[in-house]
């Protein structure tokens, strides 16, 4: 890794993840990209140690800690800001990245004049895809997403075999999962970088409308795969991280789909699921 005028930031986001974001630098120092790199650690306050352990094992590393648990899209943000690169990955303390998969990434996006985003294929610990694009969020493609995806985790042959062929493929689509999400800094900062109204999730859907209502493309490849450990995170706070999930989906319809947020506030309502507003 070198620290001499970097072509690429990576932003990687701690909330008391030690052992995964431990894996996931030790996979950037056993497999470093190629492109001149700097790595960013943004910290939200953890209580794990997680500060201590990347300034003791990575000295090169550079790490935000910020005071305050204030959520995934005003880390980013900050990780951003400090950045030094021309691209930006955002990437999970959740990942760990074999040999080759960032470098393959940046050459997909240099390759498409037209996109400012580029995801790889998604897989989880056991190798299987995950559905880590898809279609603008709303009513219906909430639905479509959701049913596929239960089908999927289910091993329902019809679902797997469509998500399967769908992440074999290179396309654009309306948004990429903000697990590993490739971006040119320049045009990161034109969009306004993410929306912080969203703590935890939608965040990367957003950001991906953002950048695409600027005529800008998002880019899914197959090119590169990177292994994604879902649900770290939410996995030392469920209830607050379920209460953030519904209060992002709640500020996404109210901004994105308006006539709609009544409707959805109603219906968590309804199944005691709505949050309390932070």
């Amino acid at each position: 890794m070198t620290m001499t005028a970097p072509k690429l930031s990576i932003v990687i986001v701690s909330f008391n993840t030690r052992g995964d974001l431990e894996r996931c630098l030790e996979s950037l120092a056993a497999n470093p990209p190629e492109i001149p790199h700097e790595i960013i650690v943004v910290d939200n306050a953890s209580s794990d140690g997680s500060v201590e352990a990347v300034r003791q094992r990575w000295p090169v590393v550079r790490v935000i800690a910020h005071g305050s648990n204030d959520g995934f899209a005003v880390a980013n943000n900050l990780g951003i800001r400090a950045a030094s690169g021309t691209l930006v990955l955002l990437l999970n303390s959740d990942c760990v990245v074999p040999a080759g998969a960032i470098d393959r990434l940046t050459e997909r996006l240099r390759a498409r004049a037209d996109a400012a985003v580029a995801g790889p294929r998604l897989v989880d610990a056991a190798g299987r895809t995950e559905l880590s694009f898809g279609r603008m969020i709303s009513p219906w493609a909430e639905l479509r997403q959701k049913f596929i995806g239960r089908a999927y985790d289910r091993g329902f042959a019809p679902a797997v075999n469509w998500v399967n062929r769908a992440a074999s493929s290179e396309r654009t689509v309306d948004w990429v999962s903000g697990a590993a999400l490739l971006v040119y800094r320049a045009d990161a900062e034109a969009a306004g970088l993410l929306d912080e109204r969203f703590f935890l999730y939608t965040e990367d859907v957003d950001f991906c409308a953002a950048i695409r209502a600027r005529g800008r493309k998002v880019l899914f490849t197959p090119a590169a795969t990177i292994t994604h450990l879902r649900g770290r995170s939410r996995a030392t706070e469920p209830g607050a991280a379920n209460a953030a999930y519904r209060r992002s989906h709640l500020a996404f319809y109210e901004k994105h789909h308006a006539r709609w947020a009544p409707l959805l506030r109603a219906y968590l309502r309804f199944k005691g699921q709505l949050p309390p507003r932070s």
